[in-house]
């Protein structure tokens, strides 16, 4: 029989190693499944609010020592190029996911969490008080599962979750394309240029390094006949804004990454005795800039519940139900602000709605902390 673990978590993001060193720090035995191998690049804006920095040093991570960029400054573009201006009162910092997520793995490895990379889940099925996790190479038993496995999964397919089977809309059938470029913007702000049915967003990382990933729909794709370079040549580059940033940068990917069929729908975030955390539980759209604070936060609270159930002080069921309603206290409104920001962005009512914000500083401030949380 595999060994019996606390807690298994699917997924080695963000949520999934926050998850796993807080859990091992409090000395439970904790396995980790990773369909990639550490080090790697993901899709990702590569933008985090202050709100975690205090947690991600909690966890090992040295932030204080890589003098990475901070952030406190928005600028924003409409289709037809007019920008404007914010202040961000809580602010953020810049780092890759290359670097952060691999810092992550490493101090979790130290810790005793069993890692399995390259390796993917194919299912988790009960089995008496606990979960056999089965993979395409190795299995193992856990009184706890909590799926962080991102966006979309195999999984959520395989389990029919509500989202996978809803029809495609304005708010789930986008595709993400990232790059990482040597651009001259203010390592203090981060830009988000609107154009026809998305939005890209540029700001600093680590080594004088810049992020641009941008969200777009799988229809503009195929109206660019399937063609990344063909779509930027034509659909970005109408904003002047991404046209001299797609003249003048220079790429440092050979090629971009991409992903597709992201869905910002609403989720469960319990199902079949699951927990879920991080964009598995809920997306909040990447314009808030705030999807990898979210999913640490989601780990720290799925955490606070499975810790009373593993001391038996309290039943599944109440670790479940109370874990849900924290969740949806913590992240409701922020998504739900984040689905109708989303929807004045990329058309034609994006410079009316900026106008209108721009022209009053309470308005401003109160959108942006309604995509923004606390420290915790």
């Amino acid at each position: 029989m595999p060994q019996l673990y606390d807690i298994g978590i699917i997924g080695g993001g963000l949520g999934g190693l926050t998850l796993a060193i807080q859990a091992a720090q409090q000395g439970y035995a904790v396995v980790l499944y990773e369909k990639e191998e550490y080090p790697f690049h993901k899709v990702c804006g590569e933008y985090i609010s202050m709100e975690s920095w205090n947690f991600l040093e909690r966890c090992g991570v040295p932030l204080n020592s890589w003098e990475l960029p901070k952030i406190n400054r928005l600028k924003i573009s409409a289709p037809s190029g007019k920008e404007f201006s914010y202040d961000l009162p809580l602010g953020g910092f810049g780092i890759s996911r290359f670097k952060l997520d691999h810092a992550l793995y490493e101090t979790a490895l130290k810790l005793g969490v069993k890692i399995h990379t390259a390796t993917r889940v194919t299912d988790v099925t009960p089995e008496d008080e606990h979960f056999m996790i089965a993979s395409d190479t190795v299995s193992s038993n856990a009184q706890v599962v909590v799926g962080a496995f991102g966006k979309r999964a195999n999984l959520d397919v395989k389990w029919g979750r509500s989202f996978v089977q809803q029809k495609a809309t304005k708010i789930n059938n986008f595709i993400g394309v990232k790059y990482h470029i040597d651009f001259p913007q203010p390592l203090d702000t981060i830009s988000l240029h609107n154009f026809k049915n998305g939005y890209c967003g540029i700001s600093a990382i680590e080594d004088n390094r810049y992020c641009l990933c941008y969200l777009t729909t799988a229809a503009n794709l195929a109206d660019s006949g399937n063609s990344i370079p063909q779509m930027e040549a034509t659909i970005l580059s109408a904003n002047k804004h991404l046209a001299h940033i797609f003249s003048t940068a220079r790429f440092l990917y050979e090629k971009p990454l991409t992903i597709s069929q992201i869905s910002f729908n609403k989720k469960q975030q319990v199902m079949d005795h699951i927990l879920f955390a991080g964009d598995a539980a809920g997306s909040i759209t990447p314009l808030c800039g705030n999807g990898m604070s979210m999913a640490m936060h989601a780990g720290h609270l799925a955490l606070e519940q499975i810790g009373l159930f593993l001391h038996h002080k309290i039943s599944r069921n109440d670790m479940e139900s109370a874990y849900a309603k924290n969740w949806q206290k913590q992240f409701a409104n922020r998504t739900a602000t984040g689905r109708m920001v989303q929807r004045f962005f990329g058309g034609t009512a994006t410079e009316l709605f900026l106008s209108v914000v721009g022209q009053s500083k309470f308005l401003s401030r109160k959108l942006i902390e309604q995509t923004h949380g606390s420290p915790f």
